[in-house]
Order: C-alpha cells, then structure tokens, then sequence
C-alpha cells in the first residue's frame, strides 16, 4: 500500500490518479481538471489547517466508466483512508452530478472527455495540436465542459461552445447566454491555450447575435461544422436544487449486529450534536440531494470501512438517483456542510503549545529551486535582462518573464513563468508579454512549459526559486530612470515560514493593515521595523528578518529594530499615520487558527432568496451581479456588486394596468412583476416565481398581458 500513495507528501495541494487496469496511476498536473468519460479517478486534497492537515478524498466516477473500474476506485479510497489515519473526508462524485467543494479546486474550470484508457486515451500533452473537439460549456460560478457531437445541431440560443482545432480555439456566445457565464468561459480557453497549447493557439470570439461580425471565424466553424440548415433553440435551464427538498433532513442509525445492515430512523430536524453515539454509524438524509455518513471514533473497523458501501445501498433501498451526492465524515473531523445542518454543534477545546509539525522533506515541484533562473522586464515594450542582484523583486507597474531552467536525468528542462499583473488597464503590456513569451520559448525550441502567473498568487515552485525573498511591490517600477518616486514609508506583510513558501508582499502604509497573526515590516528613510503580531510564529518571524536584510539593501542584516504587538514606540504609530483599529482579536492572537474563512454568493435570480457556498474560492469569484458575504469567523464582510439593484415591493394594485408615469418611482415598467411580494406574486399568477422564471418567455409575456402587468 505505501508504494501506491507513495506520492502522498505533507504537502498540501492535490494528487489525482486515473485507475488503469485496477491500478492506481498518478495524472499529470498539467492535466488536471480533464476527466475522460470512460474511466474512475480518485483525488486527494490536503490542507493546512493550524499546525495539522485536514484531507479531503474525492473518487469520481464516468458516465461511461466499468463496474470493475468503481469497485476499485472505491477500494482504493478506503486504503487510502487508512494510509492517512481514518481522518479524511470521504465523497463519491458523478459525473454530471459533482459537490461544490470538487468543483471549487479547479478554478479553470471541468472538462469531460470522450473514451477512457480503455480505448487507449491518454491525458493531454502541452504542445499538441492534432485536435479537433466540440466543447458545450456551462456554468457560471464552475465552469464545467463536455465534448458533443461536432454538428451545429449540439448548439443551442442559451449556452457557450467552444470549437478547438489545435492551433485555433473558436468561443461562439449564445445570443441568451449570460455576461458572467461568457467572461468565465473565456478564462476556461485561455488555460487550454496556455496549458495544452503553449500559448500558440489563436483565439477567436463569435458573438451569436452578431456572427457577420467575425467572418473568418464563421468560415472556419462553416468548414468544420458544415453550413447550419437547422434554427437553433433554448437551451435547458440549469438545474436549480429544489430547496424545500434540501431542506429536509432525516437521521438514521446504521448496525449490523446480526449481521443484517439494519437502518433506523433516529430524529429528523431539527438535530442536535448529542443524538450521536461514538460507538455507532448514521447515516444523514438530506431529501435524497446528499447523504451523509457519520463514523463513530469507537465503531469497529468493518463497520467503519464498509460506510460508503451502506451509504450506497441505502440510496438503492429508497430509490433516490445513482447520482445522489455521498460524503463520509469522521467522529471529530466533521466538515462545515455536515455541522451546519445541527441545531448547535461545539467542538472540544484542543490543546496547544506541543510543539511545531516537521517541515515536509519533499514538496510536490519540479524541484527544490536550486536550478537556474532568469529575469526579463517588459521595457518600453521590449524585452529587458534584469540584475540577479534584483532578483525577486517585482513590481505592480511591471510585467515579468522568468525562465527557471533545470536537470532531469542530466537534460535540461525549462519552465517559462509569466507574471503579470491583475489590473486590465496593463492589457497592452500583457498582450506584448505573450509575443515576447513565444519568441523565447521558440528560442528553446518549444521545450519550456509555460506557466501564467498573476499578481498574489504565486505558486509554491515559484516562491521556491527566489528562496524565500520574493517581495512583490503594489505599484511603481524597477526600471532606471524611473520618474516615480519611491514613497517615503512602505509595509510589507511577510507570508510563509521557509524558503520554499513566503512571499513579501507591499500593503497600504496604515495601521489597518495590520493583523495580529501576522509580521509586517515597516521601511522609512530612517530605518526598519520588524513588528511581531501575537499569532505569528517563530518560523514566521525567522523568515521575516531574512526578507529584511533584503528589503533594506544598504543598511546591514540585523539592523531592523523588533518590536512586538502592544509594544510599539510612538515613531511606529506616526510613521503609518496614526494607530487606529486592526484586525486584533484575542482569537487571532492565537498560533493555531482552525477556523478557515467562508465566502457566500447571495442572489434572488430565480425569483427566491438563496445563499450558495463558494468554496474554495478567490478573489475572481466575487461576482459584480451579486451580493457576498465573507465569514472570517471573528468578523463577516458584506459586498455588493455594482449590478445589483435594490427593489421595494408594492401592492398590485399599485402596479396592475399602470402607465409608466402612474408607477411608484424607481419602478421598471417592464418588470413590474418583479416588484411584487411572495405571496402577492403568488396570488396574482397563481404560481411561485421559481415556477413563473421557468416558463417560455412568450407565456411569461402572456401572462403578463392576462395579469395586467405588462
């Protein structure tokens, strides 16, 4: 067993294997993301969580994939289970069907390819262009693509397709598909561009209500696709969860003392924490949309491995679809879905200060960072050498090419990352970033693999070949002769605890940016503060004075004065303005934090008021259409978005037969429907707005005149 999870490392992230021939084979990670219809997967997701890991394991299964194929896949979880100590989480992903939480690590976006390794299909090497595939794209929060037939007759008026054929990647827009689901969509084909393609393809967009707008993209689709002789139509509407079904919850206990798997109803909501039993199994209904599996910590060993199998036979006793959700949770290692749905729910103080984990003596990278590197600058929309001696320090005005260049059985390989700003308004020097990465990677005869990297979000590999002095500046530039001054006072917040993982990264120069459980260094014209905050830890504070040494350039390692939270001199206050409120809890004061924030996207697009989680998430999930919420435990966020409207209710007969003038202000009279109460709506069309948004929109319309709300 320990050679088949011999990949399994300290470290997070995550592991994905393909099961070929029973056995588990570990996918590449350029690969990640692209399930083949015909095969099972199994995936590992491991995360820092205070000074231990949590895991995550998720085995997913094809539409198109053998009995044998799920028998081992869901084997294989169970061993790994017990490799890792019985503590993960365990789920069974369908496809077509899959959580939120195995949606939200793939933030590029899902595709579903046809065949499997049965028929000899392999994942996606970069630089191959032998391709020609249909790709019908959904989602608008997760993006999720599955290969169609190559015919116009897969198209419809509501969705995205996107037609690749290896050097061009055509994105045609449905007329009636939505302007998020469009800009997620167009980052899903960059990635293929960028990962499968090394940048080379040509990308081409076709608006559906505008195709004679893009003639040289319309031919070659005409090419490919033949010419349309058939009208296109709506497309389905995505699957919404019935909520009044999810909210349903119904706890069973689980035994098979006589050898029968006996299941008994236990309570249904609300639930309480006490109903159960650390000697027993449950099994938590939520309507048939999900189940859970509770372990109980003194449940015997068969009852305790055999859980996703009894999960699987009480879906099959109640008749709810093969596709239902399951996920299997540990007695004390519960996951925030499976709490939440608790009346109240307290976790046992844990005990602190035993000391610090291991530092992980492998990371999943290429290598250790050791190899060689190199730095260009985009100057004056050429390509500019920077000093090694500068090395690691970028600006937010600047665009950047690193080669990092490394040995694999005494060959060179290469990896091109090109790092780039978020802000649009550096579009143009992006675009000139791409010609200049092409040039450099036909210099090395197509062999570096290409890695986009924006603003804030390094990966590890990255921080690792800069050994743990990357300090990334929020604006300005590095070039000679620079008209910017460099302003007088700057604060740097210090992420990470080795070379391998920190990152120093330039915050407004305010006492609001402080945070208690982090370390700051504040640079003046007279010298440097290191500041401590009371939940930072000693690697923390170690790797900060290295960052130091660098940020202050002339003046002499261990020159910065230490200062630790509460104990400021008066020259630190007046340097950042003033002291002013920070993030300071007592519980963020503590080294261990167990507590991950939570992101919620809000909306009432479907007539009704509804809360989603977004896991996983970062900052390009907030959504300009919505209102979200951010839980940080000690503290919740609330930000709206600058396209959502606010909308008073009237009585009917405030709206009904009105002209536009004889209507409340701020009432749009094309949407008078939408200013109506639940239960007024429901008396005047005699349908719920869920039901009323699914209609066609010529009865929606009907309906309207017949009201007199039209």
């Amino acid at each position: 067993m320990d050679q088949t999870f011999r990949a399994v490392t300290r470290s997070p992230g995550i592991i994905i294997w393909r099961i070929e021939k029973m056995e588990l084979v570990q996918v590449p990670e350029k690969s990640y993301g692209s399930f083949f219809e015909g095969d099972c997967y199994v995936l590992l997701f491991t995360q820092k969580v205070g000074n231990s890991l949590s895991y995550n394991i998720h085995y997913w299964i094809g539409s198109q994939s053998t009995q044998d194929e799920q028998g081992s896949a869901a084997i294989y979880t169970v061993q790994l289970d017990e490799f890792l100590g019985s503590s993960p989480i365990q789920y069974r992903e369908v496809q077509d069907h899959e959580s939120d939480t195995f949606k939200g690590y793939f933030k590029q976006g899902i595709i579903y390819k046809k065949g499997g390794v049965a028929s000899g299909m392999r994942h996606t090497e970069t630089n191959t262009y032998d391709v020609k595939r249909l790709l019908h794209v959904k989602g608008k929060k997760r993006v999720i693509a599955k290969e169609v037939e190559m015919s116009w007759k897969s198209f419809n008026l509501s969705d995205v397709f996107l037609l690749d054929l290896g050097k061009n990647i055509i994105q045609w827009n449905g007329p009636k598909s939505n302007r998020q689901e469009r800009l997620k969509v167009r980052f899903y084909f960059l990635n293929i561009r960028d990962r499968e393609r090394g940048g080379r393809a040509e990308i081409r967009v076709v608006e559906g209500e505008a195709e004679s707008s893009s003639p040289q993209a319309m031919e070659l689709m005409t090419e490919t696709l033949g010419e349309r002789t058939v009208a296109l139509k709506d497309g389905p509407p995505d699957e919404a969860v019935d909520q009044e079904q999810k909210g349903q919850l119904t706890l069973y206990q689980i035994s098979d003392a006589d050898g029968q798997m006996r299941v008994t109803e236990v309570a249904t909501r609300p639930l309480v924490q006490d109903l159960l039993n650390h000697d027993d199994s449950y099994i938590l209904d939520q309507g048939g949309v999900k189940i859970f599996v509770w372990k109980g910590k003194k449940a015997n060993k068969e009852e305790r491995q055999a859980a996703m199998t009894r999960a699987l036979d009480f879906i099959k006793a109640k008749n709810y679809p093969i596709t239902t959700n399951v996920e299997t949770v540990n007695d004390g290692a519960e996951s925030a879905l499976f709490k939440q749905l608790f009346q109240r729910w307290t976790v046992k103080d844990q005990t602190q200060g035993l000391g610090k984990p291991e530092v992980a003596a492998q990371e999943r990278m290429v290598d250790d960072g050791t190899g060689q590197v190199e730095v260009w600058r985009i100057e004056n929309l050429e390509l500019a050498p920077m000093d090694p001696q500068w090395y690691g320090y970028l600006y937010g005005g600047d665009c950047y090419l690193i080669l990092y260049t490394y040995l694999v059985n005494n060959k060179k390989c290469y990896l091109l990352y090109m790092w780039q700003v978020r802000s649009q308004l550096k579009q143009f020097t992006i675009t000139h970033l791409n010609l200049f990465a092409v040039s450099l990677d036909q210099k090395y005869n197509g062999e570096p693999v290409q890695v986009r990297v924006t603003m804030g979000r390094e990966p590890r590999h990255f921080m690792a070949i800069f050994k743990g002095k990357l300090v990334i500046f929020e604006g300005g530039t590095s070039r000679k002769g620079s008209s910017e001054p460099e302003p007088p006072v700057r604060l740097f917040q210090v992420h990470g605890t080795d070379q391998f993982n920190t990152k120093t990264i330039e915050v407004p120069a305010l006492a609001t940016s402080l945070n208690s459980s982090d370390v700051f260094l504040l640079k003046s014209q007279t010298g440097m503060y290191l500041w401590c905050g009371k939940g930072s830890s000693g690697d923390e504070r170690a790797m900060a004075k290295e960052v130091s040494s660098a940020i202050s350039q002339n003046s002499p390692r261990g020159s910065e004065e230490i200062i630790a939270e509460g104990q400021e001199p008066i020259e630190f206050w007046e340097l950042l303005g003033g002291k002013a409120p920070y993030a300071n809890d007592k519980r963020l004061q503590q080294v261990v934090l167990d507590h991950k924030p939570r992101l919620f996207e809000c909306s009432n697009k479907t007539g009704r008021f509804i809360v989603t989680e977004v896991t996983h998430f970062i900052q390009d999930d907030l959504s300009e259409d919505d209102v979200m919420l951010l839980d940080t435990w000690d503290q919740v966020g609330f930000l709206r978005g600058n396209s959502v409207k606010s909308f008073q209710c009237f009585p009917p007969d405030d709206l009904k037969n009105k002209l536009a003038n004889e209507l409340p202000e701020g009432v749009d009279p094309k949407q008078k429907e939408k200013y109506l109460s639940d239960t007024d709506f429901t008396t005047v069309f005699g349908m719920t707005k869920d039901e009323f948004v699914s209609l066609p929109q010529w009865k929606q319309l009907k309906m309207k005149k017949e009201k007199g709300m039209f």
